[in-house]
């Protein structure tokens, strides 16, 4: 993991294989979390993200909500599966209405890239916020000042541009490294327009590496129900 700048990150940060964490300070990783470099919690949370990772991408797509070449940006979402066989891309705003659902999933299947453009942005409508999963066959990218929402499960590598955030989610990267600039990261969820909660570290997913199998499996599973 590599940042340059003041990120902020509400969520525990680690590393596995290896124990190369770089940038932390000047970030700030806000207590109770804390940082784990190749130790006996994140090597398998490093586990635990394939399995949500593979877990993520054999969820069935219908076929109407193959989104294959098609901007994510002006659409508007109900929870579910979208998938992409190729990459996807966001330029402007994609709108999540989880219709008032705290425990609403939306799983989003991308082929290849993720790349949203500068100052884009995810939002959720309907006054509650769902669970969202991005899995990423290769790596993804979020322009500058991008506001995210979800988790990013990629199996390459993740790059967070200068002032990008993400809210609600994580960035995991299964192969490659993550790379911060000045950005602000958060586990924590709250209601829509509601500060979200500090997570505690016995039970926060880690932030930059592995999210546990058991978490992933219990807010998954109803996707398929």
């Amino acid at each position: 993991m590599t940042n340059t700048g003041a990120t902020i990150v509400d969520g525990n940060v680690g590393v596995a294989p290896g124990s190369a964490i770089t940038g932390v300070p000047p970030a700030v990783v806000v207590p109770p979390s804390t940082q784990y470099a190749g130790d006996a919690v994140a090597l398998p949370a490093q586990n635990d993200l394939t399995t949500g990772y593979n877990f993520a991408a054999g969820e069935a797509c219908p076929a109407l909500n193959n989104l294959t070449g098609t901007d994510l940006g002006g659409l508007t979402l109900l929870p579910g599966v979208y998938c992409f066989t190729s990459g996807a891309g966001l330029t402007g705003t994609l709108t999540l209405n989880d219709e008032g659902d705290s425990n609403s999933v939306f799983v989003f299947q991308i082929g290849d890239t993720l790349i949203t453009q500068s100052a884009s942005s995810v939002v959720f409508i309907n006054g509650s916020q769902g669970d969202v999963y991005w899995q990423v066959g290769s790596s993804a990218t979020l322009g500058s000042t991008t506001s995210f929402e979800g988790n990013i499960l990629a199996h390459d590598s993740i790059s967070l541009d200068t002032g990008a955030t993400i809210s609600c989610g994580s960035a995991l990267a299964e192969t490659g490294g993550v790379t911060m600039e000045t950005n602000q990261i958060s586990v924590g969820c709250g209601t829509e327009g509601s500060p979200s909660p500090t997570p505690e570290v016995s039970t926060a997913p880690m932030l930059l590496i592995g999210a546990p199998a058991l978490l992933w499996l219990r807010k998954s599973r109803s996707v398929r129900e």
